[in-house]
């Protein structure tokens, strides 16, 4: 992987404002959602908050298999991260998610019982951009 394309990579993770995060529901199909991209630790492990009460959540709880694409429509670029997630709903957690304006749909704050983060940590990665696919998993990032 050369530093070009890393620095691609980063700069679309970075811009983006929607991550479509899917899960395996209870008959094996894939389910995709529109959520806000709100924090990263680094490309491979990302944070999602919602109700503990949704469907996405209970899929996670009974399978934790997912991936998360990241696109910039215009210039056809996309990175699909492929990993597990995990249903958190440490307090520690939900403060470090949380948000302005968010009490709107968690009254209680962050100790809302029906709040919780995502945490997903991915595997390996896919990055399509000029009719061209890369594969690498965490190590080839890091090194390039």
């Amino acid at each position: 992987m050369t530093k070009q394309i890393k620095n691609e990579i980063n700069e679309l993770v970075e811009n983006a404002k929607v991550a479509y995060v899917s899960s395996v529901d209870g008959n094996g199909y894939p389910c995709i959602k529109a959520m806000l991209s709100l924090q990263h630790d680094d490309l491979f492990t990302h944070y999602f908050s919602t109700n503990v009460s949704s469907h996405r959540t209970q899929q996670f709880l009974h399978n934790s298999k997912a991936s998360v694409y990241f696109c910039n429509e215009n210039q056809f670029k996309g990175l699909m991260l492929v990993g597990d997630t995990q249903v958190m709903t440490d307090r520690e957690h939900k403060a470090m998610l949380w948000r302005e304006g968010f009490e709107v749909y968690y009254p209680e704050g962050i100790d809302t019982q029906d709040y919780c983060v995502y945490k997903f940590t991915a595997h390996k990665a896919n990055y399509y951009h000029g009719l061209a696919n890369q594969d690498f998993i965490m190590e080839d990032f890091e090194n390039a």
